[in-house]
């Protein structure tokens, strides 16, 4: 259950700023709201208030905004006119799309003499025969009724048919109220069985159409503002939250999120998805296997190339011979250096003879 909170009026009240005991005007519409309350206490001065598309069932607490002047409570589950004799200024009353059934409380507004303005389109009371002319003739001060000028003519005719259209009135109201407290009962009832939850979920249709898409048309409710829903498309199924209800709907084949539409219908506020098909672009990657034939010096350049801060030491091709015979074969190796069979060569440097002068002394170190 939302409440009236002093944080929630503030910050509706930003353009006042954030105060609230001098504020004139305030818009709490759509905020799941079931109950009016310290608006009277908070905001005296208040003469424009907005609370359409709510879930308030009874007017009440509005009784001290004696400055009031305009009063939007459409499209919430108002059955009865009441409580706003207090509401000395008050010009125009919007009722529209409610439960009001019981049309004999409209006579609770002649109390409201300033009232200029009365609409009451999309209430139960509107469909009774004589229905207009009982609320024109009880409501002398009432100038338009919804959104229809009341000539003078038209408001003599309703006093002069006055008894004969309250009895029908009568009767009718009788009748819907035994019908109302029905479906009441049965909405009880409805409401302690275990339920489906399909049920609760919004009427749709899903087609395909010429260019390859697939269109899913969602029955969302007309009078919805669009800010409240939340589309979030993935390859193989849909989701849409309605006013933090959740539609799941899995595609019968893969398509494109990024390339995916939605509009808002203005005539009946149905959501349409346009979805346009995959058509196997999204496939599985398929291991390539890489050629085998490499050229030797690919392959030698490979085998070369040295770890980051390693060298390599190169050989020369003609020493592999000597090399391979630093182990001898079939022996075991010793700690000792090993001797080579042949006198050491030194590769491209010629040994000078040794002078006839030369007297080897032996108390002199070799030089290495």
């Amino acid at each position: 259950m939302v409440r009236i909170s002093e944080d929630l009026i503030r910050r509706r009240a930003e353009h006042n700023n954030g105060e609230i005991f001098s504020l004139e005007e305030v818009s709490l519409h759509q905020q799941d709201i079931e109950r009016i309350e310290h608006i009277d206490k908070w905001c005296r001065d208040l003469k424009i208030l907005y609370l359409q598309n709510n879930l308030i069932p009874k007017i009440e607490n509005v009784g001290r905004l004696k400055k009031l002047e305009y009063l939007n409570l459409a499209l919430n589950n108002i059955e009865v006119i009441e409580n706003l004799e207090g509401c000395e200024s008050l010009q125009k009353l919007d009722l529209t799309v409610n439960f009001v059934g019981t049309l004999s409380s409209v006579e609770s507004l002649k109390q409201n003499l300033h009232l200029r303005e009365l609409y009451l389109v999309g209430n139960p009371c509107t469909e009774f025969h004589g229905y207009r002319q009982y609320v024109v003739a009880h409501l002398p001060q009432l100038q338009w009724l919804d959104g229809k000028e009341i000539g003078r003519g038209e408001r003599i005719q309703a006093l002069q048919e006055l008894d004969g259209v309250r009895r029908r009135v009568l009767e009718h109201e009788a009748e819907y109220l035994k019908k109302r407290e029905k479906q009441k009962n049965n909405g009880l009832k409805e409401a302690d069985k275990q339920e489906d939850p399909q049920r609760n979920q919004l009427d749709f249709s899903l087609t395909d159409d010429e260019n390859n898409c697939m269109r899913l048309d969602l029955h969302v409710y007309r009078h919805m503002d669009t800010s409240l829903l939340d589309v979030d498309v993935q390859p193989t199924y849909v989701r849409v939250t309605v006013k933090g209800k959740v539609f799941q709907l899995v595609l019968p084949a893969e398509v494109k999120p990024d390339s995916s539409t939605a509009q808002r219908s203005q005539t009946t506020g149905h959501l349409l998805l346009i979805l346009p098909l995959a058509h196997g672009e999204i496939k599985p990657k398929k291991h390539t296997a890489r050629p085998t034939s490499v050229t030797s010096n690919q392959n030698t350049k490979k085998e070369t190339r040295a770890a980051p801060g390693r060298e390599l030491l190169e050989v020369d091709p003609g020493l592999a011979g000597s090399l391979a015979n630093i182990v001898p074969r079939g022996k075991e190796s010793s700690h000792k250096p090993q001797q080579f069979s042949q006198p050491h060569e030194r590769c491209g440097v010629e040994e000078r003879p040794v002078s006839k002068d030369f007297v080897d002394d032996p108390e002199v170190p070799p030089l290495m």
